[in-house]
């Protein structure tokens, strides 16, 4: 493995570590509290986040096309029978046992694989008011991946507006510009829609949760 590969490799090992730590922290009130994926409980969004490592390739296969070739209808589909057949210990404990599973999304690779673990993380963080940073190393590899093709998977529509990181020396796009920290306007690119009071620029309504 080269050192660019056991780098990412040990960066994801200690997210997921640090996020199955803090995920056996919640409250019950916690794992069953809302998250910026739309429908998902904390308890799905942290299911998810261990499909990849649990699932065999024929598995997700075979439920892919019981879901007529819907990708979202297959996530969302395993994650509510993983959150409902799973303790909270346990769906923290996936995260924990598989820190270093060589799992990665279809496309991106490693970085992408980080990408996925640190989003997921913010989904539940950011929803619930948990006021944790992502390490600056981490956050960088992840925003690195920004790319026209990421906005058009997730849906972000960024049309007019600049992505302004006021903590890092980061930036995407064009147009006017939208202000955050580095994390939350990840989270932007990634299309989700955040909290009021995190973002502020002539567009940040656009990105507000409703």
């Amino acid at each position: 493995m080269g050192s660019a590969a056991h780098d990412l490799t040990a960066a994801i090992a200690a997210e997921r570590t640090e996020l199955a730590d803090l995920f056996t922290g919640l409250t019950p009130e916690q794992w069953e509290a809302p998250t910026l994926c739309a429908g998902w409980r904390a308890r799905e969004v942290v299911a998810h986040m261990s499909m990849g490592f649990r699932y065999p390739t024929g598995r997700v296969l075979w439920e892919f096309a019981k879901a007529r070739g819907s990708l979202d209808r297959t996530t969302d589909r395993l994650a509510r029978r993983d959150a409902a057949h799973h303790t909270d210990a346990r769906l923290a404990g996936f995260l924990r046992d598989h820190a270093r599973h060589p799992w990665r999304p279809p496309v991106g690779g490693l970085a992408a694989a980080l990408g996925h673990d640190v989003v997921h993380g913010l989904d539940v963080t950011v929803a619930l008011g948990v006021d944790r940073r992502v390490p600056e190393d981490r956050l960088r590899i992840v925003l690195g991946t920004v790319a026209p093709r990421t906005l058009r998977f997730f849906g972000a529509d960024l049309h007019g507006v600049r992505l302004c990181a006021e903590d890092l020396d980061w930036s995407f796009g064009t147009g006017e510009p939208l202000y955050g920290t580095a994390q939350d306007l990840l989270l932007i690119a990634y299309g989700r829609r955040l909290p009021a009071g995190r973002l502020h620029g002539v567009d940040c309504h656009r990105f507000v949760a409703a």
